[in-house]
């Protein structure tokens, strides 16, 4: 069975690199233009009007507290420059996920996506799911290369089959050594809707508020590489009031970054840090070792971002 779930996998992956050879056809070359050198998180570092951008990202999941675990999340995105200081995007979001004997109390527990799905304790867990489409939005305020620092407002709408949510985002940048040194900071508030079917209960909605504080520091070593470091704090309540604190957990990793003049490429690797806690919400079992592992929290995270200008 895993054999399969791996097939299924590559096809995922075959799907997301056709999507952007496919994009790639679109449009006229693009003006040189900025882009975020993390893989988690955003610079205010926004296309020049009129110019375009197709991008690619994939993040791994995987391990969980036994068993195995394995998730894949896709996002296809266009860009669009539409004035020098307002940027909109459109993307399509989907996932992959196998489990096995993973979640807490031993039991086979799928990722976040797929939570309406209650497979038997014991059941080799593999599904695919289109998760939404997103509408997103960001204006910068303050340009880090002409003020004291940067500032920018991002907004971003997904809605899919039984699922809604809303994320704002907070982003800072400051610039040092001529550019070469580039620190940001993102706050993100994030209320969403996800349709819930306990098993033996009544079906649903459930609200929850993410609540995630990202950090990046990277540094141009050489013409187009940046390597740098990610710092990533992200908090779950089950409400919009911020009561029924669920999960909290961090991460930390690596970042690199090539840019060139009409490709990009950015990868993170990241490692859950043993500082989660046990809240008034949290699931019996998810904290494990000072790990939290319940559906949205992994051991260890890799994201490759890939985007072109045409």
């Amino acid at each position: 069975m895993r054999t399969q779930a791996f097939r299924r996998s590559r096809g995922l992956i075959a799907l997301g690199i056709g999507c952007v050879a496919g994009l790639t056809s679109w449009g006229a070359r693009a003006l040189a233009a900025q882009e975020s050198a993390f893989g988690y998180v955003i610079t205010t570092d926004l296309l020049p009007k009129g110019a375009r951008e197709i991008q690619q990202a994939v993040t791994w999941r995987h391990e969980k507290i036994a068993g195995y675990f394995d998730g894949l999340d896709f996002r296809t995105e266009i860009e669009y420059g539409l004035t020098s200081r307002l940027q909109a995007a459109l993307e399509l979001n989907y996932s992959w996920n196998q489990a096995y004997h993973n979640g807490p109390l031993g039991a086979t527990t799928p990722a976040e996506p797929f939570s309406y799905d209650h497979p038997d304790p014991d059941a080799h867990y593999s599904a695919t799911r289109f998760v939404g489409v997103s509408g997103e939005l960001t204006y910068t305020i303050l340009s880090p290369y002409t003020d004291p620092f940067g500032l920018a407002l991002y907004e971003d709408l997904t809605g899919g089959p039984q699922f809604f949510e809303s994320e704002t985002k907070l982003i800072l940048q400051k610039n040092f050594l001529d550019d070469l040194l580039t620190f940001a900071f993102n706050f993100t508030y994030a209320p969403e809707l996800r349709y819930f079917s306990p098993e033996a209960e009544t079906p649903s909605w459930q609200e929850e508020t993410d609540v995630n504080a990202y950090f990046g520091v990277t540094y141009r070593f050489h013409r187009n590489w940046w390597a740098g470091l990610e710092f990533l704090n992200e908090r779950e309540y089950n409400s919009y009031d911020f009561t029924e604190w669920t999960n909290s957990g961090y991460y930390v990793g690596p970042s690199f970054h090539y840019g060139g003049k009409t490709f990009f490429a950015a990868i993170v690797f990241l490692e859950q840090l043993p500082w989660a806690t046990v809240h008034e919400a949290t699931l019996p079992g998810a904290v494990v070792d000072d790990r939290v592992y319940d559906n949205d929290f992994e051991r260890y995270r890799v994201r490759l971002r890939v985007g072109f200008y045409p």
